[in-house]
């Protein structure tokens, strides 16, 4: 498929070649009406000839070597010819080319001179030759002819140049819907960095918080136990400190084990987001015990990579909430891809909660999963009530996959 700067360029080129072509054919015309119109002499015939092979070479000047129209090119080409159609009037029709150019080679007014010059020459020709005339049809038709040849000249100039005005309109809106774009593309990533950054602190403040909470509660108690342990005289008193300090120790492994799959989710560094879900729930099923179920609506695609780590982030502490508080005989997870959008929804059937009573502050859960959706300008909602079950739904927008 031709593109439009290789169809400009071919029309350049055409245009280029256009003069000359025109020439041979006003040149055949003219010598084939010899001695019936034009030089009858062979001495005039000599000149006429002299004369369009001086056209040709000041045509072939201007165009390929100059490359470019010029008032001088235009002035020279425009005598020549109006010499020409003086000695032979059907030469005229190679005057035509002068409506071509007028505009590229003048500037203002001078435009307009250069399109009389150019309709005068062709109502000369087109009334059998220049003045003085022999029959007096000539001499009303010459001004009559000019003034249609000029009037229709003029009519295609203005219809030209309102048309390279609105290209040239066109080019400067393509131009700045350009610029926006880029300068939209640019913003986006300067959220997007900005996203990460506070991805980042946010992580650190929550890996910070749940460290305090759980994994050095837990070796403050191991170390509070085995203090006890050491200062204690019965056996079965010592024996019971060290399990308890051994199993505050498993927590703690249990937990900084769990903080480290959280903060990287190995799970996407070799799957979309669909089969990191299907994945989890699986894994999930088989540990405990629990009827678990996992269902893509909509068309998947691929999404930003922090776009499908939140997902897969909420929904494991959505299902490991499921585990630890809901007591439920089946659970869901449904990934909803939107045209803008992709909605994660996580239920389950188990005794629920009120969602107005107080929480911990210590507890790793909802508030955070609300957090991460916010960071990038999504929503989380929460549905429970007591002996109802619970469905979490997380909304956010359907970044696809570009540039981290």
């Amino acid at each position: 498929m031709t593109t439009a700067p290789e169809l400009e360029q071919q029309w350049d080129r055409n245009l280029k070649v256009l003069p000359f072509v025109l020439l041979a054919l006003t040149t055949v015309v003219c010598f084939a009406t010899f001695p019936a119109m034009g030089p009858v002499g062979p001495t005039t015939r000599i000149v006429f000839g002299v004369l369009v092979v001086a056209t040709a070479v000041w045509v072939w000047r201007w165009t390929y070597v100059y490359a470019r129209p010029h008032p001088v090119g235009y002035t020279g080409r425009t005598l020549l010819v109006a010499a020409l159609t003086a000695l032979h009037p059907l030469f005229c029709i190679f005057a035509w080319i002068g409506f071509l150019d007028a505009f590229d080679s003048f500037r203002g007014r001078w435009r307009w001179v250069a399109m009389a010059a150019t309709a005068l020459i062709m109502a000369t020709g087109q009334v059998g030759g220049p003045p003085p005339f022999d029959d007096w049809w000539q001499i009303a038709l010459w001004p009559v002819l000019f003034v249609v040849n000029f009037g229709l000249a003029t009519l295609m100039g203005r219809y030209s140049v309102h048309l390279d005005t609105i290209s040239k309109e066109r080019a400067e809106t393509i131009t700045r819907l350009e610029s926006a774009l880029a300068d939209n593309a640019e913003l986006q990533d300067q959220l997007l960095a900005r996203s990460r950054e506070s991805g980042v602190r946010d992580e650190r403040e929550r890996l910070a918080r749940e460290i305090h909470d759980t994994i050095a509660q837990s070796l403050a108690g191991v170390v509070a136990q085995l203090q006890a342990a050491e200062g204690s005289a019965d056996t079965d008193d010592v024996r019971r400190r060290v399990g308890r300090a051994t199993d505050l120790a498993r927590t703690a492994l249990v937990e900084a084990r769990r903080s480290l799959q959280d903060l990287s989710p190995t799970d996407l560094a070799t799957a979309g987001i669909t089969d990191a879900l299907s994945a989890l729930v699986t894994t999930w099923r088989s540990d405990h015990g629990v009827d678990a179920s996992f269902m893509v609506v909509g068309e998947a695609r691929a999404l930003h990579p922090e776009v499908e780590a939140t997902l897969l982030r909420i929904a494991q502490e959505a299902l490991a909430n499921v585990a630890k508080h809901a007591d439920a005989q089946r659970a869901g997870v449904t990934l909803t891809f939107d045209e803008s959008e992709v909605i994660l929804d996580v239920r389950d059937d188990g005794t629920g909660f009120d969602p107005g009573s107080p929480r911990r502050s210590s507890a790793f859960g909802l508030g955070v999963m609300r957090d991460r959706a916010q960071r990038l300008t999504g929503t989380l909602t929460l549905e429970s009530a007591p002996g109802s079950g619970t469905a979490v739904s997380a909304s956010i927008p359907a970044l696809p996959r570009g540039p981290a």
